[in-house]
């Protein structure tokens, strides 16, 4: 089964892909039935796409209720305003921050601007969706292995970085991994590597992590360092569908992306949720509650199923079982959609957190799966 997501389109096939994607909506093709048009089926515990069922927040639902009727106008205004807010909260000016259609936009913006400037200097397994469109426009990759523990090995990127390679893209925590790398080590990479290239990292996991300012590089944006870091409203604010995401980065940088995206002034009610939340610090408590209480099940399931899994800092654990793409199938036939192999990883099952009933049922029904 695949995932429909950027990745697939860019290899093409969409179509197919969009079919193995939603197997639900399958079923209610077969029965005549209108699917849902946002989220999963009640019977169906999705579990397989890293979203955040517990938002929009209250106050994200409300700024939306009221602003969206006004979605006949350019949203430009709210687009200044957002940046500014984001731009107060790590220290630079709105010409370091820019905004995007989630935070792929700009991480695929930033791979098309940079390049030409060389190489994408990248780990053989993570997010990769910036890397595969630049792809596809042009751009030659480097990959670099893993170690046998899943972590990314900064000391071979760093090893790797030489006159042919423009950008180096680090996602961490790592998707699909969920590994966190250590925040002394990522900023000492940034220092040691960003005089030779641009270092992208994608933190949209980073608000759920034990230590969101430790492990955060985005100080060093305000240092002047060459560094470009990602987030989204997608994950902690549960945001997917409304489509948030920005970068913050030295301005040049800044302004040679904003160059490349294809969205204009961002959406109305993207924006409303995005300004009414962004500082709504008892949502995202909340949110990160639900979230961590979602990762412990899991984790408590893999061990009773005698199984074994990847430490993760995200909002999905990556489990070690005998076959990925038979426990999602087997997993499918319960109503359960996760994630099936990634590659030659053929061992390791990425599962979200998602609902809490939804986790549960996981729980209940994997050590029957795996045999445990």
């Amino acid at each position: 089964m695949v995932e429909l997501s950027r990745r697939t389109l860019i290899r093409g096939g969409a179509a197919t892909a969009a079919c193995a994607a939603f197997p639900p909506r399958l079923a209610y093709a077969a029965s005549g039935a209108e699917a849902p048009l946002f989220g999963p089926a009640a019977d169906i515990a999705l579990l397989s796409r890293n979203e955040n069922p517990y938002g929009p927040a209250p106050s994200a639902i409300a700024a939306i209720a009221e602003w969206s009727a006004k979605g006949c106008y350019y949203a430009d205004t709210a687009a200044r305003k957002l940046t500014a807010m984001i731009a107060e909260r790590f220290g630079v000016t709105p010409d370091h921050v820019a905004l995007g259609s989630g935070s792929t936009e700009v991480l695929s913006a930033a791979g098309l601007a940079l390049k030409g400037k060389g190489a994408i200097l990248c780990p053989e397994l993570f997010w990769d969706t910036t890397a595969l469109y630049a792809e596809a426009k042009g751009a030659k990759l480097k990959r670099v292995a893993l170690k046998p523990d899943l972590d990314i090995d900064l000391d071979a990127m760093a090893a790797a970085v030489g006159p042919d390679v423009g950008l180096v893209h680090i996602c961490n925590p790592n998707n699909p991994t969920g590994r966190l790398l250590d925040g002394d080590a990522m900023r000492a990479f940034v220092r040691k590597v960003g005089p030779s290239a641009t270092v992208l990292v994608d933190e949209a996991y980073m608000e759920l992590t034990d230590r969101p300012d430790y492990s955060s590089v985005s100080a060093l944006v305000k240092e002047g360092h060459n560094l470009l870091v990602c987030r989204t409203f997608s994950k902690i604010y549960g945001m997917a569908g409304l489509r948030v995401g920005f970068a913050i980065g030295q301005p040049e940088t800044i302004a040679t992306i904003r160059k490349y995206e294809m969205s204009f002034g961002g959406n109305t009610a993207g924006l409303a949720a995005a300004i009414a939340s962004y500082n709504d610090t008892a949502f995202t408590g909340f949110s990160k509650n639900r979230i961590l209480e979602g990762r412990g099940l899991i984790l408590d399931a893999v061990k009773k199923a005698g199984l074994s899994a990847a430490p993760s800092q995200a909002n999905f654990v990556y489990v070690k079982v005998p076959d990925a793409d038979a426990v999602q199938k087997a997993m499918a036939a319960k109503g359960i959609q996760i994630r099936g192999a990634y590659g030659k990883w053929s061992q390791w099952s990425r599962v979200s957190t998602g609902r809490i009933e939804d986790v549960k049922r996981y729980a209940a029904a994997l050590p029957e799966v795996v045999g445990a």
